[in-house]
């Protein structure tokens, strides 16, 4: 009799283990999509100004609601992986031409020009000068898919390629790009001043190319001529900060400093020859030890230090981190200026985000803006499971530009009447 029970419970007994393990299952799907999380706006940072007024009631996308994907888009890993990954879905391919440009120390710079492919909503000729994120260049989806849709918007754009970074371009000097140089950049720049006097310009940086534009920006007044406004997007704003915070395991930054490193240790031999042969003036202190450093390398900080830095003379990472950062450039620009971060971006730690908050409490012409999901880069969109070509980022680029090329043609009249009704009172 006491068998026939036993053999009775025993269904009973595997069906509590398997609901056990469908909960644990479901609870382990749940933390790891972060599900329960809320959709709301992002988080503005900005000071009250005519500007500011302006801006908020020009671009929805600052006060409605970002809303990813349902299944997967509130996990900042996956978005952030779904952009390493693929880039963008249904990328187009924009018609452009490469210019090359030589540099002073013999090096070949490269950019490739968009035309637009509309009239700009206010009928004047804007370019969008575009710095893309690390080891990135314009054949790129994310920066296809967005060059794209700034063209149908009537933007001509200007993508600069980091010097070694197209695998179908040899370097000409032993140089290639590094964290925080200009170089490349202001020569695109200047470019497209002289060959179309009558540009105006958005200047674009992603990731670590936020880092360049604004550094590039804050160097000289002279560099924001012409400009009309910068978008900075996912950037870190001081390697020196984010160096110690980029070697520990939560939401596994150590992973991904990995990942990275082994991209750019690719990428640097595949030029071993440029940069470490005999044949060419080689930098001073780079040498076939930090060749055999560089092939160790399991982090960026490493191959900065053994490599990076001594592209310019920086004796130190230290030094190379403080001086090739925006962080000291940042206060120095006076164009409007949108610093954009995700709060799950697995790459940016969090207290990083201090700089900009800061920055924006201080200057009326700063906006920082924070929404809850996207990622590093991703801000992909869609219902539930398959994200749209066009992201949530693209779009508020867009947004801001138009916004801020109304406000500079009404500005004018703007403070036309705000004068009259002073005078009045």
């Amino acid at each position: 009799m006491s068998t026939i029970l036993e053999t009775s419970e025993l269904p009973a007994v595997f069906d509590g283990v398997k609901l056990a393990a469908v909960a644990a299952v479901l609870y382990v799907i749940v933390r790891c999509l972060n599900l329960k999380s809320p959709t709301a706006p992002p988080e503005l940072i900005y000071q009250d100004s005519a500007l500011a007024r302006f801006l908020l009631k020009s671009c929805p996308l600052l006060t409605k609601e970002y809303i990813p994907p349902l299944i997967w888009g509130k996990s900042g890993h996956i978005q952030t992986a779904l952009y390493g990954k693929m880039g963008r879905v249904r990328s187009p391919h924009p018609n452009g031409h490469r210019k090359y440009l030589t540099m002073p120390d013999g090096a070949t710079a490269t950019f490739d020009l968009f035309e637009p492919r509309s009239e700009h909503c206010t009928g004047e000729d804007v370019t969008m000068v575009i710095c893309p994120g690390i080891a990135n260049h314009s054949e790129k989806q994310y920066i296809r898919t967005f060059v794209d849709y700034a063209q149908k918007n009537g933007y001509r754009c200007a993508v600069l390629n980091h010097l070694g970074a197209l695998p179908n371009i040899e370097l000409t000097s032993p140089r290639m790009f590094t964290y925080g140089c200009t170089w490349e950049f202001g020569a695109m720049v200047n470019y497209i001043k002289k060959t179309y006097p009558q540009t105006q310009l958005i200047v674009v940086g992603f990731s670590l190319g936020g880092n360049i534009v604004c550094k590039y920006l804050g160097e000289s007044q002279a560099n924001q001529e012409r400009v009309l406004c910068c978008v900075s997007l996912c950037q870190g704003y001081s390697a020196l900060r984010a160096q110690e915070t980029f070697m520990q395991w939560d939401h596994c930054r150590r992973f991904y400093n990995f990942l990275m490193a082994d991209n750019m240790k690719k990428i640097i031999l595949s030029h071993r020859q440029a940069l470490f042969g005999d044949n060419m003036k080689k930098p001073h202190s780079l040498s076939e030890a930090d060749l055999g450093k560089l092939y160790t390398a399991t982090s960026l900080m490493q191959i900065d230090d053994n490599v990076m830095r001594k592209f310019h003379g920086y004796s130190s990472l230290k030094e190379y981190y403080e001086e090739e950062s925006c962080l000291h450039y940042l206060h120095r620009i006076n164009v409007p200026l949108l610093l954009v971060n995700a709060a799950d971006d697995p790459l940016v730690h969090e207290s990083l985000l201090s700089i900009p908050r800061a920055l924006s409490e201080k200057k009326e012409n700063v906006m920082h803006v924070l929404p809850l999901h996207g990622g590093h880069l991703g801000f992909f969109e869609g219902s539930v499971l398959f994200p749209e070509p066009l992201t949530w980022m693209d779009k508020l680029v867009v947004q801001y530009a138009n916004a801020i090329c109304q406000w500079e043609k009404t500005k004018p009249h703007c403070s036309d009447a705000e004068q009259a009704v002073s005078g009045q009172e």
